[in-house]
Formats: structure tokens, sequence, C-alpha cells
């Protein structure tokens, strides 16, 4: 975990071709302090480095993104109001050996990331 105790994964699990994680942010993370005080927000660079982390843990690889062809991030998440996230994961390896993933982001019903991107394993 590139930052230490930034999330909590309560579940993981396997839906035919797809994963779902639910998360819970530790809204006291120090992160929150400058991003934003009184108001925090999850940074959405961090968003992005869970779906990293959380890939990296199913197809047990480490990985580097290679390209990202569509992000949109559709809502503030706040960890104070909204601490547990539910994402849901599509990951297909393609016959070179990259990582194919479509993200979805939610708290309770809101939708608050898509993401779509590709992943090179790397030497470890």
């Amino acid at each position: 975990m590139l930052l230490k105790d930034f999330y909590k994964v309560l579940s993981l699990e396997k839906k035919e071709h797809r994963y779902e994680a639910l998360i819970r942010v530790n809204e006291k993370h120090e992160v929150f302090l400058g991003h934003f005080p009184g108001n925090p927000v999850m940074p959405g660079v961090c968003m992005m480095q869970i779906i990293k982390e959380l890939v990296e843990s199913i197809t047990e690889s480490t990985l580097f993104m290679q390209s990202l062809s569509n992000v949109k991030f559709m809502a503030l998440i706040n960890p104070e109001i909204t601490p547990v996230l539910r994402l849901e994961l599509e990951i297909i390896t393609t016959e070179e050996d990259l990582i194919k993933v479509k993200n979805s982001t939610f708290f309770n019903e809101i939708t608050a990331l898509k993401l779509s991107c590709v992943y090179k394993k790397t030497s470890p």
C-alpha cells in the first residue's frame, strides 16, 4: 500500500468475469488535512492508486500504468460522510500480457468514478 493506513479492504469477491471490492477509507488519514481542511475530498490520484493496488492483488502482479483511455470523476467523495466505497472491476489479460481494466466506483448508489486503463506487468 503506497499510503499507509489510507484504506482497508472489507471484501473482495469474484463475480463471473468481474470483481467487486468494498473498501473503507480512513477519513482521519493525513492526506485529507491538505485536501481539504474542514471539507475532505478524496484525491483522484488516490482513487487511481487504490484501483491499481486492487488489480495487483487480484492478478498477483506488480503493475505499471501503460495507458489511460478514459477517466471520469463524477461525484466528490467525502470520507467523513461516505467512507465505504464499492469498486466494480472488469479485468482482462491480453495475449501480450497486458492487463485491461474497466472500473466503476460507487458510494451508496452514486457513481463517483469511471476509469478504463491498461497496465503492463513489471519485473519484481
